[in-house]
């Protein structure tokens, strides 16, 4: 019987990490869970914890420390905390693949531990990418580290690639959704609500990336995850809005042909795909008909009105830390909007300026990803 795989969920209360725990649970005979990680739901956590039985889990939150390991200490689980924790208990022996799923730019460090110590990725947390995509692929590359794609698109086109790693890509297409403000005009986004914004037509994730979807900028961080996953130029990667969500993204390779991979949309293919990969396994999720969807559309996104779509391609092009740059200046607007101080057309704003004013070092280190990071999210918190 073949050994089961040893696997860490890096932020198992989110909408990944919940629904990762639940094609696990469809196989206990083919993954052994290791680790178990949150930031601040230690109720969750416990009570995935008590459910699943993993070696380890770590709090982020170091305040909830105690409530945790008492929680947990009759069940024999290791509790640990804080954000120096989690990369350490990656490194453990018995873990074989590490699943990023923590929000944000905190993902960043805890992956790099991970693929220094030559576990495989299956990458959920796509700033990780898009703040040090030079560094981390170069370190997967030197570590012998595969890092399996979760974003749906991109597992869309990993997919696609599949059989074709030897064939040279033209394009890649990622589909948008549009989100909830699709066909608005500049002057309507400047009337949209919080409500609004995190009510998306088509897929259920956190508020977060909830909000990226609606200003678009989800998109933009994808199309940078793309260059580095993919290896491309920016001039070979496009976005097209695709209202039905069933083709997930598109490959054109250099003889004309195109490639896509479409189904229902449902988070749990992309992540049981990255486990099992290159295997596919039998599921009971709902199939895709073609007679419940006669017609599938596409039209081309409008980069003048979602401007954050155009200030990712601006900082792709821009190389260096501007990504990074991009990156915390919309963590820290997003989440001034969700805390009602800043409406929801000045998140792309306060973007922009905080990409202006920020020095683009073009040959990064570790350290200089840290200090951009700290610099643009302090400007962008003096601009409400």
């Amino acid at each position: 019987m073949e050994k089961k795989k040893g696997v860490a969920i890096l932020g198992s209360t989110g909408s990944i990490g919940t629904q990762a725990l639940e094609v696990l649970e469809v196989y206990p005979e083919l993954f052994d869970l290791q680790l178990l990680t949150a930031n601040r739901n230690a109720d969750l956590l416990i009570e995935q914890a008590l459910k699943f039985k993993p070696n380890s889990v770590v709090i982020a939150d170091e305040g909830q420390y105690e409530k945790v390991k008492e929680a947990l200490w009759s069940a024999d689980i290791h509790v640990y905390a804080g954000s120096e924790a989690i990369c350490q208990t990656v490194e453990a022996a018995e873990i074989d693949v590490v699943l990023t799923a923590m929000v944000g730019y905190a993902g960043l460090k805890p992956t790099l531990s991970a693929i220094r110590a030559k576990k495989s990725i299956a990458l959920a947390n796509k700033e990780t990418l898009v703040v040090a995509g030079e560094l981390i692929t170069k370190e997967a590359y030197e570590n012998g580290v595969n890092i399996y794609p979760v974003d749906s698109e991109h597992s869309a086109i990993f997919q696609c690639l599949t059989g074709e790693f030897h064939n040279k890509i033209e394009k890649i297409y990622l589909t948008a959704s549009g989100g909830p403000f699709r066909g608005f005009s500049a002057e309507e986004l400047t009337k949209v609500t919080k409500a609004q914004a995190l009510k998306h037509p088509n897929w259920d994730m956190g508020a977060k990336i909830t909000i990226d979807s609606a200003s678009m900028m989800n998109k933009g961080l994808e199309v940078i995850e793309a260059k580095w996953l993919f290896n491309l130029k920016p001039e070979q990667i496009d976005v097209i809005v695709h209202p039905q969500s069933i083709v997930h993204s598109l490959v054109q390779f250099e003889d004309g042909s195109m490639k896509a991979q479409m189904g229902l949309p449902d988070m749990k293919l992309p992540i049981q795909y990255a486990l099992t990969y290159p295997n596919r396994l039998k599921t009971d999720f709902p199939r895709f008909n073609f007679m419940d969807y006669p017609e599938l559309t596409f039209e081309k996104a409008n980069t003048k009105v979602f401007t954050n779509l155009q200030l990712a391609f601006d900082a792709l092009k821009s190389q260096g830390t501007a990504a990074c740059t991009l990156n915390a200046a919309n963590e820290e607007s997003v989440k001034a909007f969700l805390d009602d101080r800043i409406s929801f057309v000045d998140i792309a704003k306060i973007n922009e300026k905080v990409l202006s004013k920020v020095t683009n070092i073009l040959k990064p280190s570790f350290e200089d990803y840290v200090s951009i990071d700290r610099v643009s999210r302090r400007i962008a918190r003096e601009m409400w």
